[in-house]
């Protein structure tokens, strides 16, 4: 195991409150659970461009919380399958402060920089 069970726990606590905490988020800006968008603004909302620039953030910034939550999935089920904490490409322990500063990481620091370069 890369990392140890008060670790993990703590982990688990994490990212099921950063995974409340994003549906929230979502629920806020008006997406439903089922990913269905009910964005409306008032009728006086300023004019036709607006409304659609508006639009057009609300969904980038739904969209970038979908990714964030698809990642918060993908790391509660590495804790579920006992794979939290290994790196997928190389398999070796992730270092317990990257997971501090990333609790999504799937890779340990020396294959996120290969990636990169």
């Amino acid at each position: 195991m890369a990392v140890s069970k008060d670790f993990l726990e703590s982990a688990l606590k994490r990212l099921t409150e950063e995974d409340r905490a994003v549906k929230e988020e979502l629920a806020d800006l008006g997406f439903g659970s089922d990913g269905h968008v009910d964005v409306t603004f008032d009728e006086g909302f300023a004019d036709a461009a607006q409304t659609t620039s508006e639009r057009a953030k609300i969904l980038s910034l739904a969209e970038g919380l979908r990714q964030r939550l698809d990642e918060l999935h993908a790391a509660l089920h590495r804790v579920e399958r006992g794979t939290y904490g290994i790196c997928e490409s190389c398999g070796k322990p992730i270092a317990p402060e990257r997971l501090e500063a990333i609790p999504t990481a799937r890779l340990c620091i020396s294959c996120k920089q290969k990636i990169q370069n």
